[in-house]
């Protein structure tokens, strides 16, 4: 379900991500996928960008079974904490960012 409200964790990484701020990639707020709303979502790296609250601890194997699904539709998840997202930032954008350099490498 789409919320229309964000925790304020939720809105400093959004304000960092939105707008191809981080290396230039788009990412979508709340994107929908398959039956799944994920938090952010870079479609053109596939790469799955979700946010965990102390809302997540007692949810591992919903976490983790969502992670599968996403994962066989080809996205890759990453997870950061609210607390990291709050104490560290900039380790957030770069882990988000080698993710997202990761999943555009060119194969071969």
């Amino acid at each position: 379900m789409l919320r229309a409200d964000q925790s304020p964790p939720e809105g400093v990484l959004w304000s960092r991500l939105r707008d191809r701020q981080l290396g230039g990639l788009k990412f979508r707020r709340q994107h929908p996928i398959d039956g799944l709303v994920v938090d952010f979502c870079c479609v053109e790296s596939l790469l799955v960008v979700e946010l965990d609250s102390r809302f997540h601890a007692g949810r591992r194997a919903e976490d983790e079974a969502r992670d599968r699904k996403l994962e066989a539709l080809g996205y890759r998840t990453v997870r950061v904490t609210a607390a990291q997202v709050s104490t560290d930032l900039n380790a957030v954008l770069e882990f988000i960012m080698r993710a997202a350099k990761e999943r555009n490498r060119p194969e071969g």
